[in-house]
């Protein structure tokens, strides 16, 4: 096909898909055995310096920040990160240092909190490079098309934009139509982190709500590390095996944290710890304040556990889940009407 237009974006994450089928074949297990280990031991073996990392979730929803602690707190550093819908994650982990690069979607900001002092200013210092632009649908129709195998992925929603110009994309001549048609190609992460609701010591896992891309996502990345508010018997997964959006053959390790979204939201589990962001946002304004945030929430501690003690233990964890309840009553009286139609 001609070419006629490229994006001047870093290519990262791609690798020839019949590489990638050789190196799942000789790497992955596809056993069914029990994966349960522990989070310092899953970022120690699966998370190197200078991977290419992806977290689950969207936003401040259904985030891993077990392990996003726990990567500061081993101090993981030129980790390439994708910013495919990152705040509060990607915000810490450039903060800290870990992350020297990302591929951009959505990033930088808090969302309606405001915008995101520590990484932004790490960006403006040239101590965190923006290698890379693309849409938010672009970036899952790039772990599309590593989970279908294939180099790329045909669209036209980059055409004609900027983003195209900051992207890793390609324009080229469509065969068919002779018009152009834009190449987003596929993305293929070294480890991918993702926290759910239940899943068993095997692997399998599912989600309630929105699964957002990780559908995909899970089946793109080479590793995949599971932490999640439950472990449940086989016996319980296989009673509603639609719900099992990811099988165990894809995940690596599996590690049950409960709470371990904190601050970000659990859907139907818990809501967003406002005032634990906001103290984030408000300490992040100077790099003194990052440290400290860092010294007390971080280093401070071993285990995700008594972090959720200094953040408030059991008594700002039930307010938490009252909030999220609450707010799913609210919305009762709306389901029911919907299902009366």
């Amino acid at each position: 096909m001609e070419v006629l237009q490229e994006g001047k974006g870093e290519l990262i994450g791609w690798h020839d898909p019949d590489e990638n089928r050789k190196w799942i074949l000789e790497n992955k297990d596809r056993d069914l055995k029990d994966k349960r280990t522990t989070v310092k031991e899953a970022v120690e073996k699966y998370v190197k310096d200078g991977s290419f990392i992806a977290f689950g979730g969207f936003g401040h929803v259904r985030v891993s920040m077990a392990v996003i602690y726990e990567i500061i707190r081993q101090k993981k550093r030129n980790l390439i990160f994708a910013g495919k819908t990152a705040v509060h994650d990607s915000d810490l982990l450039i903060a800290s240092g870990c992350v020297n690069k990302i591929e951009v979607a959505y990033a930088f900001a808090h969302e309606l909190r405001g915008l995101s002092p520590a990484s932004r200013r790490l960006v403006e210092e040239g101590k965190c490079e923006v290698i890379a632009e693309i849409s938010n649908a672009g970036y899952q129709w790039r772990f599309l098309a590593a989970m279908m195998g294939v180099p790329f992925i045909p669209t036209r929603n980059l055409l004609g934009t900027d983003t195209l110009k900051q992207s890793s994309a390609k324009v080229v001549k469509d065969p068919f139509s002779k018009k152009p048609i834009c190449l987003v190609p596929a993305c293929y992460p070294d480890v991918v982190v993702m926290h759910v609701p239940r899943c068993d010591m095997y692997g399998n896992a599912q989600i309630d709500g929105i699964i957002i891309e990780d559908f995909e996502l899970s089946r793109a990345g080479r590793r995949v590390i599971m932490t999640t508010e439950k472990i449940i018997d086989n016996d319980e997964i296989r009673e509603k095996p639609w719900l099992t959006v990811i099988p165990f053959f894809l995940v690596d390790a599996v590690i049950e944290v409960p709470y371990g979204s904190h601050p970000c939201n659990m859907p139907y589990k818990y809501y967003f710890d406002e005032e634990h962001i906001g103290e984030w946002l408000e300490m992040s304004r100077t790099p003194e304040g990052v440290n400290k945030y860092f010294e007390k929430y971080v280093y401070s501690v071993e285990k995700f556990e008594d972090y959720l003690e200094l953040i408030g233990g059991q008594k700002k964890l039930k307010y938490l889940e009252d909030v999220e309840h609450l707010k799913a009553k609210l919305k009762a009286p709306w389901l029911e009407r919907k299902r009366k139609k």
